[in-house]
């Protein structure tokens, strides 16, 4: 990609974004809530619409010059419509956060009731946590998953739900690796008389795909990211009927920002015309393909995988049975310095620091997006498995470094 103009006016920044360019042909991305954009959509998202102002929807602009910018973002939410089969899309989201943002603000109030996942079961900050705008605005109660399974407990789920009687219940979450059964949460807001929001954040691309179920028409509202399984322009978006359409819009503008970023609403249409190619549906089921043989690898060599496995590309690894003196940020680190990029994370049950947790999260993604196969995977798995039985040997850490320089040169990266 050439970035001659930034070289000529501001070579620190140029640096940066080339190393940053080496960073990821040379290491293996596996942070679950990232992907490898293509050339397009990286260049959509640098295109001159940066310069617009674009306050307002298409055709009730607040700025004159909209004419291109209406049509860019008609085109996104036409092929959202045709991706996720929804009635009403809005593109302008920021961020997964502000779309869930826009949604509280369309149908509650501040001290309303929200009942949600608890962070550190798989839930996510803009669900409720304290230190998030949500857990500060609304009251929120949590539901948590099985200690023994892994898996959703629906019926402590309702149960929770029958006592809080929340306004709200969101599904849909951070770090949760299984198939969730929307309509059964669906019944239960129902039988409380709640909204159900379910943020999608994670799996945007598996459902637009159909690798993973579907909420809209089932959920109130839909919200999601649409930069990490749906490969497209960095953002969010809101998803719901026709009912709630004059509502979700005015919330997102003015209600909680002003003028779209249009650059990112461009790599968002032009993300979701290439998740339209027959192809991506290949893309998706050989995400969650390689998620499952990593996941496996790893149980194979003794590692405790929360939930048993995996549905989704999320594999969320509970360091505490196989290695109890071995925290998530530790492991995080070590792995790091081979080349693998995951994140430490928390796990059910967390008995350490959020800062430094239990256990660890990867993500196929982005490695589905260079060519891994479910091969590739597993050698992957043997790699990390490696790492973590000796993060301070430094032959380990010569050695793994090498396998992941010829995995690197294998699946080249923006040649």
């Amino acid at each position: 990609m050439d970035y001659s103009h930034v070289r000529a006016t501001d070579p620190a920044v140029a640096d940066a974004i080339a190393d940053e360019t080496d960073r990821q042909r040379e290491t293996l991305s596996m942070i679950a809530s990232e992907n490898h954009a293509s050339k397009a959509v990286v260049e959509a998202q640098g295109s001159v619409l940066t310069n617009k102002y674009a306050e307002g929807y298409p055709g009730e602009r607040y700025y004159a010059g909209c004419e291109f910018a209406d049509v860019v973002e008609d085109l996104a939410v036409e092929r959202a419509r045709d991706l996720w089969g929804a009635e009403h899309v809005n593109v302008q989201p920021h961020s997964g956060s502000q779309a869930n943002m826009a949604v509280y603000f369309a149908v509650l109030d501040p001290g309303d009731r929200i009942l949600s996942l608890e962070l550190e079961h798989g839930g996510h900050l803009s669900h409720g946590h304290p230190a998030n705008f949500a857990g500060q605005l609304f009251d929120v109660e949590h539901y948590r998953v099985d200690p023994e399974t892994g898996y959703l407990d629906y019926e402590g789920l309702a149960a929770t739900a029958d006592e809080f009687d929340p306004d709200a219940i969101v599904s849909g979450f951070s770090a949760y690796p299984r198939r969730v059964d929307w309509e059964r949460i669906d019944a239960v807001a129902d039988a409380v008389d709640a909204y159900h929001v379910a943020d999608i954040a994670h799996i945007t691309g598996l459902v637009a795909a159909g690798v993973h179920p579907s909420p809209v028409g089932v959920a109130d509202f839909v919200t999601g990211s649409t930069h990490k399984t749906i490969r497209a322009g960095r953002g969010g978006i809101v998803m719901c009927g026709e009912e709630h359409a004059d509502a979700v819009d005015n919330a997102v503008f003015p209600g909680v920002q002003g003028g779209p970023l249009m650059h990112n609403v461009a790599g968002k249409a032009v993300g979701f015309r290439e998740a339209l190619d027959p192809s991506f549906t290949e893309y998706a089921e050989g995400v969650v393909e390689n998620a499952r043989t990593l996941a496996e690898t790893l149980a194979d060599h003794g590692l405790s995988v929360v939930s048993g496995g995996t549905d989704t590309h999320i594999v969320l690894v509970d360091l505490r049975d196989s290695h109890p003196d071995l925290s998530g940020g530790d492991a995080e680190a070590a792995l790091e310095r081979t080349g693998i990029v995951l994140n430490g994370n928390t796990v059910p049950g967390e008995t350490r620091s959020p800062f430094d947790p239990s256990g660890i999260r990867a993500g196929t993604a982005a490695l589905t997006t260079r060519g891994f196969d479910a091969n590739d995977m597993e050698t992957v798995g043997d790699l990390i498995a490696r790492v973590l039985d000796a993060p301070e040997d430094a032959a380990v850490r010569d050695e793994v470094s090498e396998a992941v320089d010829e995995l690197c040169a294998a699946h080249p990266l923006y040649e």
